[in-house]
Order: C-alpha cells, then structure tokens, then sequence
C-alpha cells in the first residue's frame, strides 16, 4: 500500500508515455513508454545521452506535444482534458539552457513583461518583480542593467525570477547550467533546491551534469530509443 502523504504529494506523473513523430515509422519512437512520479517540494533530475527522449518528454510534460500513447497527469487531470495556455501560464515555469531573455531589456522589464503576459494582478508589478530578483541573489542595482551587459550566472538568475513571476507550482529547467562554470551551477542548483525545499515547488532538471546529479533527491534516466529491426 502506497504511503497517504506521498501520495497526495504527486504533482506529476508521467504514465506508460510514449511518443512517435507523425511520418516516423510505426515502430520509431522519440520516447516508449516511460512512467515517472514527481512530488511537490522535491528536486528531479532527468539524465539520458542524446537522442533519448529528454527533449520529447519536457515537450510532453509541458503540453507543447501530445502523447501517441499513455498520459501526463497533473494534479489529477490528463494533460488532454485541460486547457493547456492556461496551464503553461500558471501552473508551470520553463527555464532555459540560452535563457530566452529580451537582451535589449532590462531585467525588471524582463520580469515584468512575464507578469504582463501572464495576465495576473499584482498591486504593485515592480515591487514584486524587486522581491524576486531578491530572492534568486540578484542586488537592487541590477534591475535597470540591460540583461545584455549581465554574465551568464545572472542572466540565469534573471531566468529564473521570470519563470516565479506567476508563482508556479512547477519548475521545468532545459540544461539550465550548461553554460556556466561549476561555482555558478552550484549557486544556481541552490536557488532550484530552496525553491523545493522551503516553497514546496517541483522542479524537474534535465541535465548532462554529474554535479547536478549529485545535489537533486531523484534522478530518472531515459535510456536510449533504439529502432527494432
């Protein structure tokens, strides 16, 4: 019998996925049948070489591709049953590898225009915007520096403060520390486990990295898709 409260924990599950591109033959899959179990106020890792799925599953979990097969609960409810731009909007933060900042703004505008798309009230939009730079280690002073004169660890930083915008029960991050040096992945890994640990959030890291690896409560490995014969 499964424990109650790891249970009622489980804000995701990935369940018996599969996905196939639609000109793939039918035996070709991008991901087979993959089930896996996330909890509220845990830090994931998703390992695997490349051509293993990992892009395909963030695509799945995030609602941007539909299973061919299986499902992705969130919440209770299957992925295909609920609206999806809401979800992308509210539920979930995305982080990226590249950041996918608006380099020629700066990071308050950065954070607030996240706010703005969300489509949220806030009372007072800048505040709140100052109050996360402050809790992803970003100093006051930054907020009107053009994202384009940051450092990568910043522009992560920034990344981040945007993806909390909307306050997010789930964070999904794409190699967020591929392009730093091992000090700033560290810090940034940090940032990932307080936002697990003391604010009860998912988040959910796909990696190459082994310190990664090392510093998150779970990790899953995708194996590689081979062809059948």
């Amino acid at each position: 019998m499964k424990n109650k409260k790891t249970e009622e924990n489980i804000l995701l599950s990935v369940v018996n996925a599969s996905y196939r591109y639609s000109d793939a033959d039918s035996d070709d899959y991008a991901l087979k049948d993959v089930s896996f179990v996330f909890e509220a106020g845990k830090l994931y890792a998703i390992k695997g070489r490349s051509g293993s799925g990992k892009t395909t599953l963030l695509s799945l979990i995030s609602g941007l591709a539909r299973c061919t097969e299986g499902s992705i609960i969130f919440n209770g409810k299957d992925l295909k049953n609920i609206n999806l731009d809401r979800y992308r909007n509210s539920d979930i933060g995305i982080v990226f590898q590249s950041y996918n900042l608006l380099p020629f703004m700066t990071t308050l505008e950065n954070i607030i225009l996240s706010m703005d798309v969300n489509g949220g009230k806030f009372k007072n939009k800048k505040e709140k915007a100052l109050e996360l730079m402050e809790k992803v280690g970003l100093k006051k002073d930054y907020a009107n520096r053009k994202v384009l004169r940051l450092s990568g660890g910043e522009q992560q930083r920034v990344a981040i403060a945007r993806s909390l915008s909307y306050n997010p029960q789930m964070i999904i991050a794409d190699e967020p520390t591929g392009n730093l040096d091992k000090q700033t992945e560290t810090e940034i890994l940090n940032i990932f486990k307080d936002l697990a640990h003391k604010e009860n959030k998912c988040v959910i890291i796909v990696t190459h990295s082994n310190n990664v690896c090392n510093m998150v409560d779970k990790v899953y490995e995708l194996k590689s898709q081979t062809k059948k014969k």
